[in-house]
């Protein structure tokens, strides 16, 4: 039960799929943290998208209000739902993963 709670420490804490490494699931704990990584940087992706318009504008005018900043990331909010979503599923799915699949570990003598 100890492994466990590390485990479960070590995937809410500090990062999805770190806990499946612990208890010995390298595959999956490896495809977690790939996907981790993947939705990361498409969220960077999405955000410099959106930051495009405003960096050319602030190039040509010198000036850009908060206004303006709001307003360019309001094309690509859509996106970033979607890869919250994606990434709070994929968080809880990395949980359930050491929750369902409980492993007290080697015995102690």
């Amino acid at each position: 039960m100890k492994r466990t709670t590390h485990a479960l420490l070590l995937t809410t804490l500090v990062l999805p799929g770190l806990g499946q490494i612990y208890l010995g699931r390298k595959i999956s704990g490896i495809i977690l943290i790939l996907l981790v990584n993947l939705l990361l940087l498409l969220s960077v992706a999405i955000v410099l998208k959106g930051a495009a318009p405003i960096i050319s504008a602030q190039v040509t005018s010198g000036t850009i209000s908060p206004e303006d900043i709001l307003t360019g990331l309001d094309s690509v909010a859509g996106y970033g739902r979607a890869l919250l979503i994606a990434f709070a599923l994929l968080w809880g799915y990395s949980i359930v993963d050491i929750l369902k699949r409980d492993d007290p570990g080697p015995e102690q003598n």
